[in-house]
């Protein structure tokens, strides 16, 4: 029965949507700058991009090094800049060591089911704190826990 055996996926196609659709609508609900969301599995792969029109050039690349930077370490990356704020060297050698694929700002945010990491999610188009409540909301709307778990309110 040689390659017959399925693949075990934790973070489904049809999850990756909801989460991605969600951070869209709160965008557009909420009246920010054009969004772009990469929703990547636990292994970094990229399950679901979504960009809104109008979205820059770049933004894929920012939206994935804030989900890729988040896996990387295990924490969202609003957390990891605060933790590496003072250490800029350290965040310049992970961005090279990341090819590229790091960013300490918010706006990625880890996907939890039952405790456990399964995927991330980064968002880029507005400002920094935006980006992250989008990608909560769309955790949180696929019904699972997002890092952080508190939503930051004070983008308003």
């Amino acid at each position: 029965m040689a390659g017959n055996f399925p693949l075990h996926v934790a973070l489904p196609l049809a999850k990756a949507e909801i989460i991605a659709d969600e951070a869209l609508s709160v965008a557009t609900a909420e009246k920010m700058m054009p969004m772009t969301v990469v929703v990547l599995d636990a292994g970094g792969q990229v399950v679901c991009l979504k960009r809104q029109d109008g979205s820059g050039i770049g933004r894929v690349e920012i939206a994935t090094a804030k989900a890729w930077g988040g896996l990387g370490f295990g924490e969202s990356s609003r957390n990891l800049g605060g933790r590496l704020k003072e250490r800029l060297g350290f965040q310049v050698a992970a961005a090279s060591a990341f090819d590229g694929q790091f960013a300490a700002v918010p706006g990625g945010a880890l996907i939890l089911e039952n405790g456990a990491v399964i995927g991330a999610v980064g968002v880029s188009g507005d400002l920094s704190e935006k980006d992250e409540f989008c990608a909560c909301k769309g955790i949180q709307k696929a019904g699972y826990t997002s890092e952080p778990a508190e939503l930051d309110e004070t983008w308003r």
